[in-house]
């Protein structure tokens, strides 16, 4: 898919208009440290692009993504996870994919921001 959808480009769009509106949202922004952005952006993107077929870089610099073990640490509930997904479903809303790419990529966000889930209040 990676490459069907137009390789690190899209990618890095679709990346950037979420980090824009997390950066605005009260919830999510203070779990990243402001001089960082840049950073996540980086993990993000790479590990999209490694999951939906591009480059390994994600896994030759950061070793396996363990997800739940990576944001263990940070306070998501379900509201955390709307508000995460709201903005990625806007960043997707920005970039068009073509449909069944795009209803693929929202079908795996959707389950990935469920598992990230770590306390119900």
């Amino acid at each position: 898919m990676w490459a069907q959808v137009g390789g690190t480009e899209t990618f890095e769009r679709i990346v950037r208009v979420f980090y824009d509106g997390v950066r605005e949202d009260p919830v999510l922004a203070p779990m990243y440290p402001d001089a960082d952005w840049e950073g996540a952006i980086w993990r993000l993107r790479t590990f999209l692009e490694q999951y939906w077929g591009g480059p390994t870089t994600y896994s030759e610099q950061r070793g396996h993504p363990r997800l739940r073990m990576r944001h263990a640490a940070f306070h998501v509930n379900p509201d955390a996870r709307d508000r995460w997904l709201l903005h990625m479903n806007a960043a997707l809303d920005a970039v068009a994919l073509p449909p069944m790419h795009d209803a693929a990529f929202r079908d795996y966000v959707d389950r990935a921001a469920q598992a990230m889930v770590n306390r119900l209040d």
